[in-house]
C-alpha cells in the first residue's frame, strides 16, 4: 500500500510564549515584574527595559541586576470528534462522538536576564539581555489531533477505495506512534541612552537586536500488527534569523506623579530554514504547502510593535501604585503563511501593581494583568494556539545592605478556554465532512529570584 499524504500547511509547531506578554513578545525579565506586574513607571534597574527614560531619576553610578526565572506550562487540546475518526468501521454515518485529550507539556530551563546601567548628572546609559520573545519547549507525546485524525481518515479512505467496504483497515488493525516537539526562543540584547531635559522631563532612545532560534520535529508512523507501514511522516526543520527594533521612551516626573510612555518598533525577523527531514511525497505532490519548510527557504516571524503607557503615583514615601496599558500590533507583524491576517485585532493588556515598604529592609508587592488577544477560529491551530488570560503576581524584596537587594516573586496565569467548532456545512472536522470541536486550554506558572547591586 502507498504511504499516505498528510496535509502540511500547519506542520510547523510554535512554542508560543511561556512568559507574560503578547503572542510573540515577553515582558517579564526582572523579578520586580513577577511580584508587581505593572513596572512601566519604574526608576529602578528594571527600567532598562520597562522605562528607560525613567533612569534619569534612578541611582547615580553603576547598577547591575541578575535574574533567574523558572516557568512551566500545560497546553492541552481536547477534541470532541465523530466516532467515524476513531472507529471508522461504519462508513455510512457515525454514532455519537468521542472525547480525547492531547496533553502538551511546555517548559524552559532556568531563564536568566541581565541588566546594567550607569547614571551621572543628566545622562544615563543602560543595557539588558534576555529572552525577549516566545521562549521554551513544548512536546505532545501522543501527537496532536490534526495529524492523528488525518492519518485515520486517509487510511480509511484509501483502503475503502482499494479493497472495498469489507476490507477497510480500522484502528484496531494498526498502531499510530505520534510525537510532536517544538522549540522557539527570541534572544534579545538592548542598549539605551537617556537624557534629562528638564527637572520634570526625560527621554531615551535605544535599539534591541533580536535573534530567533526555533525548530519543529514531527514523527508519525502507522503500522499494522504484521509490520506493514501505512503512514510514515518525519519533519525536522530548524529556523534562525536576526532582527532589530528601535525603541523610544518618555518620562514625566513631578512630585508623587510619574507618567511614562515607551514605543518599540516592529522587529522584522526573516528566518532561514535548515531542514534535515521532510516528507518526500509532499515535496513532490504539494510543493506549495511545504515551501515554508524547504531547506534554505525564508519564513517571517516578526515581533510586533509595542506601545506602553504607565501612570505611577506615590501615596506616601512607603506606598506606590502603577497602572499600565500595552498594545501589541500583531496584525501588522508578519507570520508564517500570513497568519496574522486571520486575527481580529492586536493584543490589549491592562496592568495594575502595588508596592509597600514595610521598613528600610523589606518591601512587599502584588499586581495583576489582563491579556486580551484578537483571536479568531482561523488563527487557532493544533500546532500553535493562544487563550485570553488573567495573571496575578506577588512577592517581595530584601535590602540586605545599602548596595544589595534580593528580589523574589511568583505569578500564575489563569486562561480562558477557547472552543473552536467545525460544522458540517464548512467541511467538518479536519475536512472530513463530520462536525466536531476542539477546546484549547493552558496553564502557566513562573517563579523567580534575582539580585540587584549598586556601586
Amino acid at each position: 500500500m502507498n504511504k499516505i499524504s498528510i496535509v502540511a500547511s500547519a506542520m510547523m509547531l510554535s512554542a508560543s510564549s511561556a512568559f507574560a506578554g503578547g503572542l510573540m513578545t515577553n515582558t517579564n525579565y526582572h523579578i520586580a515584574f513577577d511580584r508587581m506586574m505593572a513596572r512601566g513607571a519604574s526608576f529602578d534597574i528594571d527600567a532598562a527595559y520597562s522605562n528607560p527614560a525613567g533612569l534619569a531619576w534612578g541611582h547615580d553610578g553603576f547598577q547591575l541586576s541578575l535574574n533567574f526565572q523558572k516557568p512551566w506550562q500545560n497546553r492541552d487540546i481536547e477534541t470532541n470528534i465523530p466516532n467515524f475518526l476513531a472507529y471508522p468501521g461504519v462508513y455510512n454515518g457515525y454514532n455519537g462522538f468521542e472525547n480525547k485529550k492531547f496533553e502538551g507539556k511546555a517548559s524552559a530551563p532556568i531563564v536568566p536576564a541581565l541588566f546594567a546601567s550607569y547614571k551621572k548628572d543628566k545622562i544615563a546609559v543602560s543595557a539588558m539581555i534576555g529572552i525577549v520573545g516566545s521562549g521554551g519547549f513544548v512536546e505532545y507525546k501522543e501527537g496532536v489531533p490534526m495529524f492523528n485524525s488525518l492519518v485515520m481518515g486517509s487510511i480509511f479512505e484509501q483502503t475503502l477505495k482499494a479493497y472495498g467496504a469489507t476490507n477497510v483497515v480500522t484502528p484496531n488493525m494498526y498502531t499510530i506512534d505520534s510525537n510532536v516537539k517544538g522549540k522557539q526562543y527570541i534572544y534579545g540584547g538592548q542598549v539605551n541612552f537617556t537624557y534629562k531635559f528638564t527637572d520634570y522631563l526625560a527621554a531615551a532612545v535605544g535599539v534591541r537586536a533580536n535573534y530567533y532560534d526555533g525548530y519543529s520535529r514531527v514523527n508519525l508512523t502507522a503500522t499494522t500488527h504484521n509490520g506493514q507501514t501505512l503512514a510514515d511522516m518525519k519533519l525536522d526543520c530548524t529556523q534562525r534569523g536576526w532582527g532589530f527594533a528601535p525603541i523610544v521612551s518618555l518620562d514625566y516626573h513631578q512630585g508623587p506623579v510619574t507618567v511614562a510612555a515607551r514605543y518599540e518598533f516592529r522587529t522584522k525577523i526573516n528566518t532561514k530554514n535548515d531542514t534535515k527531514e521532510i516528507p518526500a511525497q509532499l515535496v513532490a505532490e504539494r510543493p506549495d504547502l511545504v515551501a515554508p519548510y524547504l531547506d534554505g527557504n525564508h519564513v517571517r516571524y516578526d515581533m510586533p510593535s509595542l506601545l506602553s503607557v504607565a501612570v505611577g503615583y506615590e501615596f506616601t514615601p512607603s506606598l506606590r501604585a502603577t497602572a499600565e496599558y500595552h498594545f501589541f500590533d500583531d496584525k501588522n507583524a508578519k507570520m508564517a503563511g500570513d497568519r496574522q491576517k486571520t486575527l481580529e485585532g492586536g493584543t490589549n493588556e491592562y496592568l495594575l501593581g502595588l508596592e509597600y515598604d514595610i521598613n528600610e529592609k523589606f518591601t512587599i508587592s502584588c499586581g495583576g494583568q489582563r491579556t486580551d488577544y484578537g483571536l479568531s477560529d482561523d488563527y487557532q491551530q493544533h500546532t500553535s494556539f493562544a487563550c485570553d488570560s488573567y495573571s496575578v503576581g506577588l512577592g517581595g524584596a530584601w535590602n540586605i545592605n545599602d548596595k544589595v537587594r534580593l528580589n523574589a516573586g511568583y505569578f500564575v496565569t489563569l486562561y480562558t478556554d477557547y472552543t473552536k467548532e467545525y460544522t458540517a456545512d464548512k467541511g467538518g472536522y479536519m475536512g472530513t465532512g463530520f462536525p466536531g470541536t476542539d477546546t484549547f486550554s493552558r496553564t502557566n506558572h513562573v517563579i523567580g529570584i534575582g539580585i540587584d547591586y549598586k556601586f
